[in-house]
C-alpha cells in the first residue's frame, strides 16, 4: 500500500457527466441557535439576593407582572431567591418537545453566593438579538424549568464563581421544529433543478404508509427543497444530510454499473474510501455487493469504512466488524457504535450487550447508549424514571463495577453492576437538607432536616442502589444524588469506578500499516483523525454557543486514583465537576482575581463565563 499525502476529506471531482445532489444544493438549517431569557432561582437557604436595580431586573419584573404574581418586588427581595440568566441552543434539527440543556448564572455585580439546591421556574426562551445598543427579542421558541446542577466540590467564597454557576441537564423544552432543507445555489436555482433533486431523494428515501409511498423531500421553491428526516437517521441528521447529497441526480442503468465500479476502487484505497462509502450508501441496496467487497479488506480503515455503510444499510454482516472496531480501535469506536445503533438487528443488539462487559469505561457507556438509541426498552438497559427526575438505569453486567453519571443531553444515573456498595464508615452530603451517614455495621442512615418541617429518616443497607433510591424517596434531586456519589468518591467510600460523560470522542489520530516501512525504519504512519457525523446521542453539550467541552480521557491516566487530600487530588475532584458548569478555565481566572483582592474583575470573569 502507498501512503500519499493527500488529505482523506479532500474532494475528489465526481465521476464523469454525474451531477449530485450536492452539485446544486446545501442544507439549510443545520446551524445551532442560541436562546436564552432571565429567570428565577428559587429554593435557596438564605444564598440568594434582592437584585441591584438594572435591565434584567426590569425584564424580570415585567414578566412577573405578566404573569399575575402579586408583589414581585418582595419575590425578589427574599434571600432564597435569586436573578439568573438562562441559555440554551437549539441544535439544527431538534424537534417539537425535545429537551436539551441549560446553563444559568448570575448576571454581574450580584449579591448571590450559591445557587445550590436552587429550582429554576417556568422561564420562556428566545431568540435575542442586540441592534442599536437595544436588546430585541423574536418569538418564545423554547421553555425552561428544574433543578440546577452546581459542582459538588465548590465550596465558600474561593469557588464563588462556580458556585453562582450551574446546568440544568435537560431542563430546555423545545416549542416549535427547527425545518430541514436544501437551498439550491444560486446559479443553479431553477424549477427544473428543484424538481430533479425532489426526483432523487425521494427515490432513494421515502416511508410507506397504508400502502402509499411518501417521500422525504418537497420541491416548494425554484430556490428551496423541504427534506423530513428519514427515521434511520433521526439521531444523525448530519450524516442524513452528507448522504442526501451525495444522491446522484439522474443516471441510467449502464452509468449505474461504471460509477459502481469506479467507486469501488476508490473504495478499496484507503485514502478516498471515506467519500465512496458514503455515495455508495447513498445509491443504497443496489451497492451491497461492492460494499461487502470492502468489508472483507485487509486494510482496517477500507474495512470500517464499507462496514459503517453497510450498517446504515442495515446489513447485518456489518455489525461484527463494526463492534470489534469499537473494541480495538480507539479513533473508529465513536463511529462504529453510532453506525450499530441505527442498525435495526438482533445481530447488531448481541454485539452492544457484549461490549457492556468490556474494561474500557468509554466503550461499556457508549454501548449502552447506542443500544438504548436502538432499542429503549430492551430488558438489559431498560430503565427507570426516577422520582420523575432523572433516568435510572441497574445493568446486570459481569464487567468491573462502574457508576456512571452525566452533565449533558439528559440526567442519567448507570450502574454496570447490581450488588455495589459502599464502603463504611462515612458522612456525606446529598444538596443543602440531606445526610447519608453510613455506620461500620454496613447500615446507611438517610435524613433530611428542613426548616418548617419535621425531620425524616431512612435506614437502608449499604448498596448503591438503596441510597441512591433513599435519597429521591426524601424529595433529593438529581444534582443532590450525584453530590453524594461524588463526595462518596472522594472519601474512598465508593468502591466502584466513578465517571462522568465518558462518552466515545472523535478526533483521534490513529496508525495505519504500509506496505514498505520508512527510511527510519518505521512501518507504520499517522494519519489525521477520522472524521464523520455523529448522532445527538454521542456529543456533549458545551459552552452557550453549542461547541463541545475538551475532555480528555487517556485510560492509564484518568483511572490512577489519587489520595483526595493531596493538592493533585483535590484539583482533579474539584475539575472533574467543573466541567458540569463551564470551563475549567474559570478556575484559574477567578483565582486571580481574588489574588487582586479586586471584585470587579471577578465579576467581570463571571459574565465573561457566562458568554
Amino acid at each position: 500500500m502507498v501512503v500519499r499525502s493527500q488529505s482523506p476529506d479532500e474532494q475528489e471531482p465526481s465521476q464523469p457527466n454525474v451531477r449530485l445532489v450536492g452539485d446544486l444544493a446545501v442544507p439549510f438549517g443545520m446551524f445551532p441557535v442560541k436562546v436564552e431569557a432571565v429567570g428565577l432561582v428559587t429554593g435557596l437557604r438564605g444564598t440568594g439576593s434582592d437584585p441591584q436595580p438594572s435591565g434584567y431586573r426590569e425584564v424580570l419584573l415585567s414578566e412577573m407582572r405578566a404573569r399575575g404574581v402579586e408583589n414581585p418586588n418582595a419575590v425578589l427581595a427574599s434571600p432564597d431567591t435569586a436573578i439568573v440568566l438562562v441559555r440554551g441552543v437549539l441544535r439544527p434539527g431538534i424537534q417539537k418537545g425535545d429537551r436539551f440543556d441549560l446553563e444559568v448564572h448570575v448576571p454581574p455585580r450580584s449579591e448571590t453566593t450559591s445557587l445550590r439546591g436552587g429550582w429554576l421556574l417556568d422561564t420562556e426562551l428566545k431568540e435575542l438579538a442586540v441592534l442599536d445598543n437595544q436588546i430585541h427579542s423574536g418569538h418564545v421558541l423554547a421553555k425552561a424549568a428544574g433543578p440546577v446542577m452546581v459542582a459538588p466540590s465548590a465550596e465558600g467564597e474561593e469557588d464563588r464563581v462556580m458556585m453562582t454557576r450551574g446546568r440544568i441537564l435537560g431542563g430546555g423544552g423545545a416549542l416549535k421544529s427547527r425545518p430541514l432543507g436544501l437551498v439550491l445555489k444560486p446559479e443553479r436555482q431553477s424549477v427544473l433543478n428543484s424538481a430533479q433533486i425532489e426526483t432523487a431523494v425521494n427515490k432513494r428515501f421515502y416511508s410507506t404508509f397504508r400502502g402509499t409511498r411518501m417521500g422525504v423531500a418537497k420541491a416548494k421553491t425554484d430556490k428551496y427543497v423541504e427534506l423530513r428526516v428519514h427515521p434511520r437517521y433521526d439521531e444523525n441528521i448530519e450524516r442524513y444530510t452528507q448522504v442526501v447529497r451525495s444522491i446522484a441526480l439522474r443516471v441510467s442503468e449502464a452509468g449505474r454499473q461504471k460509477r459502481l465500479a469506479l467507486l469501488e476502487k476508490q473504495l478499496l484505497d484507503p485514502i478516498s474510501s471515506s467519500r465512496a462509502a458514503c455515495q455508495l450508501e447513498a445509491i443504497g441496496l443496489q451497492s451491497v455487493e461492492v460494499l461487502r467487497k470492502g468489508i472483507v479488506s485487509e486494510d482496517p480503515e477500507v474495512g470500517f469504512r464499507a462496514a459503517e455503510a453497510l450498517a446504515y444499510l442495515d446489513q447485518r454482516e456489518a455489525a461484527e466488524p463494526l463492534a470489534r472496531a469499537a473494541r480495538e480501535e480507539p479513533a473508529f469506536r465513536v463511529f462504529a457504535l453510532a453506525a450499530l445503533s441505527g442498525m435495526d438487528d438482533l445481530v447488531a443488539a448481541d454485539q452492544l450487550r457484549e461490549l457492556l462487559n468490556g474494561s474500557s469505561a468509554e466503550t461499556r457507556y457508549g454501548a449502552f447508549r447506542a443500544l438504548w438509541a436502538m432499542r429503549r426498552n430492551d430488558p438489559t438497559v431498560m430503565g427507570e424514571l426516577l422520582g420523575g427526575q432523572f433516568s435510572y438505569h441497574v445493568l446486570d453486567t459481569s464487567g468491573a463495577p462502574m457508576i456512571h453519571v452525566t452533565r449533558s443531553r439528559r440526567p442519567e444515573i448507570v450502574l454496570f453492576g447490581k450488588d455495589q456498595c459502599l464502603r463504611p464508615p462515612f458522612v456525606l452530603e446529598a444538596g443543602n437538607q440531606i445526610m447519608v451517614v453510613g455506620a461500620e455495621s454496613g447500615q446507611v442512615a438517610v435524613s433530611k432536616f428542613a426548616v418548617n418541617a419535621m425531620d425524616q429518616k431512612r435506614i437502608v443497607s449499604n448498596r448503591v442502589d438503596d441510597v441512591i433510591r433513599a435519597i429521591v424517596e426524601l424529595d433529593g434531586t438529581y444534582p443532590d444524588v450525584v453530590q453524594a456519589l461524588q463526595e462518596a468518591g472522594q472519601k474512598e467510600a465508593l468502591i466502584s469506578r466513578f465517571e462522568v460523560d465518558a462518552v466515545p470522542e472523535a478526533g483521534r489520530s490513529y496508525d495505519r500499516v504500509a506496505d514498505a516501512p520508512s527510511e527510519s525504519g518505521e512501518s507504520t504512519s499517522r494519519q489525521p483523525p477520522p472524521k464523520g457525523p455523529l448522532p445527538k446521542w454521542l456529543t456533549r453539550s458545551g459552552g452557550p454557543d453549542g461547541t463541545p467541552e475538551s475532555d480528555s480521557r487517556d485510560e492509564s491516566t484518568r483511572n490512577a486514583r489519587k489520595p483526595p487530600d493531596s493538592e493533585d487530588g483535590q484539583h482533579r475532584v474539584k475539575a472533574f465537576f467543573a466541567k458540569i458548569v463551564g470551563r475549567e478555565e474559570v478556575r484559574e481566572q477567578k483565582a486571580e482575581a481574588i489574588a487582586s483582592q479586586d471584585l470587579r474583575p471577578e465579576m467581570e470573569v463571571a459574565e465573561a463565563a457566562g458568554r
